[in-house]
């Protein structure tokens, strides 16, 4: 009898490896992320405006915020894009446009109001009519019209740094009583009322630099020289001062007036060559001093001689 053989079976498992987790899904959302952000950066710089375009440039060359352009988180690009605004005239017209339409008490004198970009700055003019909607003839007391007017204006104009020139004019009419009282002083007391009305409503004290009355010497019409748009008053919003502009009272003496300076300090050292010439360059000739007498006075002769008897009274 023989012996049967045992029969072994080997069973192989099979199957996945071990459990990797979830890993590879975190891995995966911070690159789906990373790729959604650079697309909306990518979308921005192709959607916005050039001064946008570079802030957002400057946040990615150095986030820490010390580039001169940068995000919106900064403070250095807001208020350099602050400044340029407030300088910026096109900007302050469309602004002040705005705010006086949404004025519904002023729709009926929004074709007085002319504003005009100048080489000065923001010209605002606030044209009479024939009513008498800003002044009555004659008078230097502004209407609730007017100072409705100047107050939207005063809130707009006291956010900016700029100085403001406010001017009088009138039309040539001569005034009633104008011996005392005429279209010069009318000129200039009207543009003190509009300063003193837009001051009481936010316009600081210092912002106003000049207050100027023209009367008739600049007609806004000047072929009708009598038309009530003549009467009138001018804001002028001026232009921010650049760098190295030098003030009107700090310009650069004239050769005439060195020459002058040269002439006195001449005349002064006792030259009497040099004393007629620095009197006529507006020096005062030198006077004699207690030790030399005066010289004698010469004689007149010639053409001062003629002048002078021509004018005498026989």
């Amino acid at each position: 009898m023989t012996e049967e053989q045992p029969i072994i079976i080997i069973k192989k498992k099979g199957g996945h490896g071990g459990h990797h987790g979830g890993a590879w899904k975190v891995a995966y959302a911070d690159f789906v992320t990373a790729m959604m952000s650079l697309f909306i950066v990518l979308w921005l710089m192709n959607s916005t405006p050039k001064k946008t375009q570079e802030e957002i440039a400057g946040y990615f060359r150095d986030p820490k915020g010390t580039a001169s352009k940068k995000g919106s988180e900064g403070k250095g690009p807001a208020k350099e894009e602050s400044k340029e605004k407030k300088d910026d005239m096109k900007a302050l017209k469309s602004d002040l446009t705005k705010a006086i339409d949404q004025m519904t008490i002023l729709n009926k004198v929004k074709k007085q109001i002319e504003m005009t970009i100048t080489e000065e700055g923001l010209r605002i003019e606030l044209v009479e009519d024939e009513n008498g909607t800003f002044f009555e003839s004659g008078s230097a007391v502004a209407t609730p019209m007017l100072s409705d007017i100047l107050k939207v204006l005063a809130g707009q104009l006291s956010k900016l740094p700029n100085k403001l020139s406010i001017e009088g004019y009138t039309d040539a009419q001569p005034y009633a009583n104008g011996k005392s009282y005429g279209n010069w002083e009318l000129s200039a007391d009207r543009a003190n009322t509009a300063r003193r009305v837009m001051q009481e409503n936010g316009i600081h004290d210092d912002q106003v630099s000049q207050v100027r009355g023209f009367a008739d010497q600049k007609l806004h019409m000047p072929d009708k020289p009598f038309d009530a748009a003549n009467r009138r008053v001018s804001l002028l919003v001026q232009n921010l001062p650049k760098p190295g502009d030098k003030p009107a009272d700090k310009a650069d003496d004239k050769p005439g007036d060195k020459a002058g300076e040269k002439a006195e300090d001449k005349a002064k050292a006792g030259d009497p060559k040099v004393a007629t010439a620095a009197t006529e360059a507006g020096a005062p000739a030198a006077k004699p001093s207690a030790a030399e007498p005066a010289a004698p006075k010469k004689a007149e002769g010639g053409l001062l001689a003629k002048a002078k008897g021509l004018f005498s009274h026989k």
